[in-house]
């Protein structure tokens, strides 16, 4: 059974070949062999036909990536083909790039802001950097009967002067730096309160950055039961400690001093003993 298909794929082979080297057909054919006849015999009669006449040309495919002789010049049409086309692909990549874009991707750092980008920023947030507190400025005044409810980033808060409180990590300000809260939506004292529509225009709290920290850690714990997936991570929020120094866009009320009653030096009264 081996033989036979040996047989069968010689003959195709040879079948082959004279198809495609006419030279082949003057070649006597060799003789029908009985199928009995080993293989190795069998190779040896057809060694005539399978020895190659032009020895410049080889029949053999070749698999490497270094072009042949013959194909140089083709490769070479091809390959300036697709130069010109990754040309033409990287001229279209870079005309839709912007020179700030494209200077930002090659730097790698921290993008730096203009003057008005970081008012705009800092206005939509909902304050204002002023500069540096000056050693003249009184950081902690008397206490005043006005409160105000401002806005700052997506959070509200009801401020006094001499209040602290603690707002996300703001922008563009440093330690003892001056600020301007903007978006008051309510002033208020003892006699009248003022309400936005939705803010204020005319009314403003003044601010000093004491402090930059982080808040207490939070722990995110995930599990998806019957999966093994657990994960445990831990977050610390950015936050800044504003000191709020003054409120203004109302009219503050002359504080009401309480006098306390004086005590009048008096004799003291003493007690007599009763006589037994």
């Amino acid at each position: 059974m081996a033989t036979r298909r040996g047989l069968q794929a010689l003959t195709r082979h040879a079948s082959a070949l004279f198809s495609i080297n006419p030279s082949f057909h003057s070649l006597p054919t060799p003789p029908i062999l009985p199928i009995y006849q080993p293989l190795k015999s069998l190779t040896s009669n057809f060694s005539l036909i399978f020895s190659n006449p032009d020895p410049t040309r080889s029949l053999t495919r070749h698999f490497s990536s270094k072009p042949r002789i013959g194909d140089v010049n083709e490769d070479n049409d091809h390959s300036d083909d697709d130069e010109d086309e990754d040309e033409d692909d990287d001229d279209s990549e870079g005309v839709g790039d912007s020179e700030d874009e494209s200077a930002y991707r090659c730097s790698g750092s921290k993008r730096e802001y203009t003057p008005e980008e970081k008012e705009v920023e800092a206005a939509a947030i909902g304050y204002q950097v002023i500069g540096p507190l000056p050693r003249s400025d009184r950081v902690f005044k008397p206490y005043e009967p006005v409160f105000a409810v401002v806005q700052v980033g997506s959070h509200q808060f009801k401020v006094s002067n001499g209040d602290c409180i603690f707002t996300e990590k703001l922008k563009f300000c440093e330690v003892n730096d001056k600020l301007v809260l903007n978006k008051v939506l309510m002033l208020g004292t003892s006699s009248q309160t003022i309400i936005g529509r939705p803010i204020l225009p005319d009314a403003a709290v003044h601010a000093v950055v004491e402090e930059h920290a982080l808040d207490a850690k939070v722990i995110i714990f995930k599990k998806k039961r019957r999966k093994n997936y657990r994960r445990t991570k831990g977050h610390r929020q950015e936050l800044t400690k504003l000191r709020i120094v003054d409120v203004q866009g109302i009219e503050k009320p002359e504080p009401v001093v309480t006098e306390k009653p004086s005590k009048v030096p008096g004799k003291k009264k003493e007690k007599v003993a009763a006589a037994a």
